[in-house]
């Protein structure tokens, strides 16, 4: 019997130790590909009948034709954000999977992370002591008890993050385009529209997909809203921050900090060794100097428990359609 053959894009060893031990249970003929998917990369592809990809692999129009006549049928991203799709492309001519939740847990537990170690000045701390020194100017936070956070965007992840917040005595402001107002009502989550949420919360956390509507979300306008000191923390998609006016932000000390796990050009970056050179991104480099920002590489998700599901999840929703079984995380144009 011959087995169904995957190209597998973005692969790195974390990603081959994780699929190779649940695909055991499988018996995919994966081939694993460090280069991203894209029409430079389309060969790839031929005499493969599933793509396994990732946030920064490219399915744009030209990509799908050329999947379609490579003979490729579906398009399994082992993430759950999907805007690198051209869904509306890909409808009739390929199916698309995603893992919707692969640990909500992990990413919103990370969003604490890089607040903590921002108010608390972890990160500059460390470097401090590690140079001997024991001072502790500059490194004044404040109690997250009685702060307000506004989290946008109520999904899984957020959910997570809010019982977490509580945890605190943190006061609690949401904004989603469908709100679930019973679960708010249950959780002591007040429910507000877009400028309240800036214009009262301490620590604003994204957690929305990045869509027409939500691009550049938090831009000048957004921000001149906000309240002067405010700590922005972004575990979502660097598209949502419009990167330079951020930097004026923090420049004019109207963002006290931000913590930023994504970025809009992370695809240059992110997921490589870039140390031997220099960082061909003004804004990017500015960001990675600026003593009130961590930048690290959209990491949040790195569990060893995130691993299991996306790999598990994944295989599952191949298998699911190759045995011609409903696609529960199937995603198609609107």
């Amino acid at each position: 019997m011959t087995m169904t053959k995957i190209a597998f894009f973005d692969a790195h060893s974390y990603d081959r130790d994780s699929f190779e031990m649940w695909n055991k249970d499988f018996g995919f003929d994966i081939h694993y590909y460090k280069e991203r998917l894209s029409m430079n990369s389309i060969e790839l592809t031929k005499g493969k009948e599933i793509v396994c990809v990732f946030v920064n692999d490219e399915i744009s129009a030209q990509v799908i034709d050329a999947l379609v006549k490579n003979g490729v049928k579906l398009v399994a991203l082992r993430c759950a954000g999907f805007n690198n799709v051209d869904l509306p492309e890909a409808k009739g001519k390929l199916r698309v999977v995603r893992v919707p939740a692969y640990s909500p847990h992990a990413v919103a537990e990370y969003a604490v992370t890089l607040m903590l170690s921002l108010n608390r000045k972890v990160y500059r701390s460390t470097q401090r002591t590690r140079e001997g020194n024991f001072r502790l100017s500059g490194l004044l936070g404040f109690d997250m008890y009685g702060k307000t956070a506004g989290i946008v965007g109520m999904g899984r992840i957020a959910k997570v993050l809010v019982n977490i917040l509580k945890g605190f005595g943190m006061n609690i402001l949401a904004y989603d385009k469908f709100p679930d107002m019973k679960w708010a009502k249950e959780n002591g989550v007040k429910m507000v529209d877009l400028p309240e949420l800036y214009a009262n919360s301490d620590v604003i956390s994204l957690h929305c997909p990045l869509t027409h509507e939500t691009l550049h979300m938090i831009d000048k306008d957004a921000i001149d809203m906000m309240k002067p000191g405010v700590m922005i923390i972004n575990t979502g998609r660097g598209k949502l921050i419009r990167t330079e006016d951020l930097i004026q932000g923090l420049r004019s000390h109207k963002v006290g900090s931000a913590g930023l796990d994504v970025y809009e050009e992370e695809a240059k970056f992110f997921y490589e060794d870039h140390s031997d050179r220099m960082i061909n991104d003004d804004h990017l480099a500015l960001l990675l100097m600026m003593p009130n920002v961590i930048v690290t590489s959209h990491q949040a998700f790195f569990t060893r428990e995130a691993l299991q599901n996306i790999a598990t999840t994944t295989l599952q929703n191949c298998k699911d359609f190759l045995d011609g079984k409903e696609l529960v995380n199937e995603v198609m144009a609107k």
